[in-house]
């Protein structure tokens, strides 16, 4: 699979499509961290449905070997072989299913460890206080929950996962911006109980709703959930399955305030010199902060050099020029709510400057996480277990996430 390797790194001026035929077979792909789950077939086979298997068993590995990483895959080769052997018979998908698959696997999962650096940053976590916990204690396989040594704990974790579509002009106005969000559940509790889960009251599905209120597009539900409860107290109460399982996915397309305001600039410095001013706001509150913040702004081809620099000597920031891909990118580790940064570029070019190359210059693009954060202000007011018994005192661990999906800002 040399050829495939090859097409998919090296493909023409962008990234591979994730479905493309070299000579007369078919390569479907997604990518997963830094891995590439592919398949081959030379038959007709539906794109979209192929593209849901590679994704299920990804979310099937991850689920067994607890978290999807190169390492865990080496590790945990002979799970994952049984895994493939009960998921396809002959290239027919079968079982896809978590639950399913338990009865048919007998591997026992390999633990992979966090690295030295995150084990530390865990380890005085946890002595710090009781209240919080790692992102990397939810990384257990699901074998491993009633195993000795294993989870004893009964735990659940869950994760309200927002990934922001915001596109500005070249003032700092949004043109148009949309989240499509996610409450993740990963359950940890012995004897299965039922869970009651309840949404803001004021949660709005559809048009209308109260200034203030927070207003779903639409959404859809995992088909464990009931909905009896949910029109008059916007509560969802289900018998959580085994693994990683998306009890609501949502989206809105109402206004809201995104996290980072971006405001470029471009002048012409000389006849062959162009910069370009990037000034970044985070409107975000101030305990609040966006990790690894990656700005990228592309030049025009015909620039012979260019440096990147920031306004300020900040600790953790680093500016470079890609001349192979003919970007400025600038790397924040931490952008602290509240704050403003100024980033600068300067540009040389081996052609007099005119409009057009002006043109070439941008747009900005922006990646980022926010922890504890998100934006749509969709809220978990609380989350219970039905088991009664004095001695059952599970522990909830509930996180916000907000990420960029595409957030571009037109120079």
């Amino acid at each position: 699979h040399e050829m495939f390797f090859r097409k998919v790194k090296f493909w023409d001026r962008s990234d591979a499509p994730p479905v493309f035929q070299i000579e007369d077979v078919t390569y479907i792909y997604i990518k997963r961290n830094s891995l590439i789950i592919a398949c081959t077939t030379r038959f007709n086979v539906s794109p979209s449905a192929t593209i849901e298997l590679l994704n299920r068993m990804a979310k099937v590995f991850k689920d067994y070997c607890g978290i999807l990483t190169e390492e865990s895959i080496r590790k945990n080769f002979i799970l994952i072989y049984e895994l493939l052997d009960e998921m396809l018979d002959f290239g027919y998908p079968q079982i896809t299913s978590t639950e399913m698959l338990k009865s048919c696997v007998h591997n026992e999962a390999v633990l992979v460890k966090p690295t030295s650096t995150l084990a530390a940053a865990s380890s005085m976590l946890s002595m710090s206080s009781n209240k919080t916990k790692a992102s990397s204690a939810a990384n257990i396989p699901i074998t491993m929950m009633s195993a000795k040594g294993g989870n004893s704990k009964n735990e659940i974790y869950v994760d309200i996962v927002e990934r922001l579509t915001v596109l500005f002009n070249a003032s700092g106005f949004v043109v148009n911006s949309s989240i499509d969000g996610s409450i993740l559940m990963k359950s940890f509790l012995s004897g299965n109980p039922e869970l009651r889960l309840a949404l803001n009251e004021d949660l709005v599905i559809g048009k209308g709703g109260a200034y203030g209120s927070v207003i779903l597009d639409d959404c859809n539900f995992h088909e464990c959930v009931h909905l009896d409860e949910f029109e008059s107290s916007r509560t969802l109460h289900f018998l959580p399955p085994d693994g990683e399982f998306s009890v609501l996915n949502y989206r809105i397309t109402a206004d809201f305030r995104p996290p980072f305001k971006i405001y470029p600039t471009i002048e012409e410095t000389g006849s062959y010199k162009l910069d370009a001013v990037i000034v970044i706001r985070a409107d975000i509150p101030d305990g609040n902060y966006g990790s690894n913040v990656i700005i990228r702004m592309p030049v025009p081809r015909c620039t012979v050099s260019a440096s990147a620099e920031f306004a300020s000597e900040i600790p953790g920031c680093s500016a470079e020029y890609n001349a192979s891909e003919k970007k400025v990118i600038w790397t924040i580790r931490k952008f602290v709510g509240g704050s403003e940064m100024t980033l600068r570029a300067k540009i040389t070019m081996d052609q007099l400057v005119t409009a057009s190359h002006k043109k070439e210059v941008g747009p900005v693009s922006m990646t980022f996480e926010i922890p504890m954060h998100n934006v749509s202000h969709l809220q978990v007011r609380y989350l219970r277990i039905s088991e009664t018994h004095k001695s059952y005192n599970p522990c909830r661990w509930v996180r916000y996430i907000t990420q960029s999906s595409s957030y571009v800002c037109r120079m």
